[in-house]
């Protein structure tokens, strides 16, 4: 996979994360969990980006360790929302799975970053 699909995948994964947070209930809960899945789903997206035109190989791994953070923090809400059955637990898992494959992605890239 090139940086161009990669860079596409990870905005379509920001825009299911936030298509599924929007469907959360509008409780104090809920409404707590979409923004926080929002904002870590769309960062996953943005730095990815800003990686892609790093202006060194340090500020590229930077930015990948920020991306590993969000798309975990991803992971973690969207295992939250099943945890607490806030809606049709069926929505989650194939979207979960993605946030664990991109996860692989870039914990891969960061490690083959480092040994260059």
């Amino acid at each position: 996979m090139d940086k161009e699909q990669l860079k596409k995948r990870t905005e379509q994964f920001a825009h299911r994360c936030v298509k599924l947070g929007v469907t959360l209930p509008s409780s104090c809960l809920g409404n707590h969990i979409k923004g926080q899945l929002i904002r870590c789903s769309t960062s996953v997206a943005s730095n990815y980006r800003a990686a892609c035109i790093a202006q060194s190989k340090a500020s590229f791994i930077s930015k990948l360790a920020i991306v590993i953070e969000e798309v975990d923090e991803a992971c973690f809400w969207m295992e939250f929302i099943i945890d607490e059955q806030l809606i049709n637990r069926a929505k989650v898992p194939p979207l979960l799975e993605e946030s664990k494959e991109l996860t692989a992605i870039f914990v891969s890239s960061r490690k083959t970053a480092r040994k260059k």
